[in-house]
């Protein structure tokens, strides 16, 4: 018998918490990596599609999880850190606009292939700035919300599935004992959080707020990571969470993804879902050889640079670093540039692109009549 709680959110929200602990007690079991954060990804994504069974994950609860994310990314941050990273900004700056102009080309032949409309698989294409692309979407015509929408999305949680597999893949040789040790040697116990952490947690929190207020990019997750970085710099010492902290974060995060993807609202399902993981896949092969020429021109190992260079939400792949013990300021410095790009720069350039052809459009219609 199917329960009727279609109207209470509370126990909505009760059964999707259930569903994503089991997810991720059963994925850490089995030895899967980052379990906290694709078990409950994976589990609320397979039961949301049952028929009678009506999940609930506020964006309030994955808010929180970003501040935590954005606190401890800041702890990473020293002096030292930015004179590395000032040393990078060429390729940050090169390594962007290399990604930049194969999703631009790469979605011409993908809409040539599939017969989509190249504005609607362009804007589904751009990795990051999810929010971004749909606005932009809005000024352009004909291009479909849903499409762009399912494969932002679907390609974010191929790469948050993808990313951790391959690190721990053969090719990376990386050995998970080792990884969890470093973990637990960093994570801190509870006792050591007091007083500290009231003054980071107000600052972090308040930060967040203000830059979600003037519309900065990821605003829940730099504002605090800034906050931090001021805080740790200024001689205050910033606490390390404890693991049960972190790991309620990945699962605060991947019950929320878990929610987005709705392949139900498309129309042309296997056509869309096929181009959505064409395009997951060629650009993750583009990051993993982008990452390989980073390692040659720069003294950083194979996964800080595949994890800087993924087209992936900067969140997630901090997540990610933290679970890798990976080099978590030179990742989201990468991210952060992209980041920013893509809000500032990529706009301006989409729009010139579609306006070009337009007026092209426009001369084939007036030199055929």
């Amino acid at each position: 018998m199917v329960l009727k709680y279609n109207n209470n959110k509370w126990i909505q929200l009760f059964l999707t918490l259930i569903i994503a602990i089991i997810g991720g007690m059963i994925f850490q079991l089995i030895n899967l990596p980052i379990p906290w954060l694709l078990g409950p990804m994976f589990f609320v994504l397979i039961f949301s599609k049952i028929k009678g069974i009506s999940l609930y994950w506020p964006s309030q609860i994955r808010d929180s999880a970003m501040i935590i994310i954005g606190y401890t990314i800041g702890l990473s941050f020293t002096a030292s850190t930015f004179i590395q990273i000032g040393h990078q900004l060429t390729s940050m700056l090169l390594m962007t606009f290399l990604l930049i102009l194969f999703t631009i080309t790469i979605s011409i032949i993908i809409s040539k292939l599939f017969n989509i409309h190249y504005p609607t698989v362009l804007l589904g294409s751009i990795p990051g700035g999810l929010s971004q692309m749909i606005a932009l979407a809005e000024e352009i015509k004909d291009v479909d919300f849903t499409i762009v929408t399912f494969l932002q999305i679907s390609r974010l949680m191929m790469i948050i599935f993808m990313i951790p597999l391959l690190i721990f893949s053969p090719f990376f040789n990386t050995h998970k004992n080792a990884i969890s040790e470093a973990i637990h040697h960093s994570s801190a116990s509870w006792h050591d959080l007091f007083p500290n952490i009231f003054i980071f947690a107000i600052a972090c929190t308040l930060l967040g707020i203000l830059g979600k207020k003037i519309n900065f990019p990821t605003a829940l997750l730099l504002g605090p990571m800034v906050a931090s970085i001021i805080l740790n710099l200024s001689g205050l010492h910033g606490p390390a969470l404890p693991s049960v902290i972190l790991n309620c974060s990945q699962l605060m995060m991947g019950s929320y993804i878990g929610l987005l993807l709705k392949p139900e609202k498309l129309a042309n399902k296997l056509k869309i879902v096929l181009v959505s993981i064409l395009s997951g896949v060629i650009l993750l092969t583009f990051s993993l050889l982008s990452s390989i020429f980073l390692t040659h021109i720069h003294t950083i190992d194979h996964i800080t640079a595949l994890l800087s260079l993924a087209p992936g939400g900067m969140d997630q792949m901090a997540l990610i670093a933290k679970e890798v013990d990976a080099d978590i300021t030179v990742i989201m410095c990468y991210q952060l540039f992209r980041t920013l790009f893509i809000f500032i720069v990529v706009p301006y350039l989409l729009r010139y692109i579609f306006r070009a052809r337009i007026q092209e459009s426009k001369l084939k219609r007036i030199s055929n009549e």
